[in-house]
This record gives structure tokens, sequence and C-alpha cells, in this order.
């Protein structure tokens, strides 16, 4: 059973927030001196991401990307980066979790501005374009040095 749909006048909201985020991304840079970084590729889209973040003492400091791709995957990377900065490793780790989880048949709630891209559960082609910035980051944060790619997603993702 999948969550309701939104009310038309937050349906409109949301998809202000997804195109605020994806013409004016936030935090689309090169940082100095990141602690970690992951390569992220979703071919079947075409979007490529490269995630890095500073940690300090356990927590977020900083997260940063530089993408090229569609629009909802540079609005889940902004979006992303404004939820996990300044959040303990292990609560980015479960809102990365809650994330994917979000957007899966059954869905589940995404605090704040996250939910603006909840509606992307309804479009399964589109999981992944929205799911790629989030995995990206958790490698990041495993120091893995695997690129992600959507290829390893199952196929209803």
């Amino acid at each position: 059973m999948s969550a309701p749909a939104p009310a038309p006048d937050l349906q409109g909201l949301y998809r202000q927030i997804v195109l605020d985020h994806s013409r004016q991304p936030r935090n689309q840079r090169r940082p100095e001196h990141p602690d970690r970084e992951a390569e992220g590729h979703n071919p079947l889209c075409g979007d490529k991401i490269r995630v890095y973040a500073r940690l300090r003492d356990d927590s977020v400091e900083d997260v940063a990307f530089e993408a090229s791709g569609c629009a909802i995957c540079i609005a889940s990377a902004s979006l992303m980066t404004e939820a996990a900065v300044g959040r303990a490793v292990p609560m980015v780790r479960a809102l990365g979790q809650q994330f994917e989880a979000a957007l899966s048949p059954g869905g589940g709630h995404l605090p704040g501005d996250l939910a603006a891209l909840a509606g992307v559960g309804q479009y399964p082609s589109r999981i992944r374009c929205a799911t790629l910035p989030w995995k990206t980051l958790l490698a990041a944060l495993d120091a893995s040095p695997e690129t992600v790619t959507t290829e390893q997603m199952s196929p209803s993702r």
C-alpha cells in the first residue's frame, strides 16, 4: 500500500522545490580538502556525480557534489547535501536508507524538503536518478574506491 498522494497545492509546492534545487543547486562545488569522495553513474539516464564529504568527530561537516544529469538527480543531490551537513554519520546513513525506502512501493515519510522527492517513487525509471546521489554519498562515507552505478541496483529501481 503506497502513501496517499499529497494534496494538489502541496504537489505544486513540491514541484517548485525540486525545480528550484535543480536550477540553482546548493553545494554544487568541489570543496578544498575533502576527507572522502566517491563517484556515481547512471548509464540509463546519463547522470554522473562525484560526492565529497568532510568529516569531523564522526559528523558530516561539509558535503558537496559535482554532477551532470537530469533535474531529479541534481535536485536530489542538492537536497541531500542540505540534509546531511551537521548530522552524525550514522544518522546520515539512516537518512539515506529512509530516503530509498520512501521511494519504494508502500513508501514512507521523508523529513523536510526531502519530501518533495517522494513522488519520484511513482516513476520507477526515475528512482535511480533520485537515489544515485545518496548511494554515492554512502560510498564516500565508506571510503569505497568503486564507482557506484545504477546497474548494481535492483531492476525495479
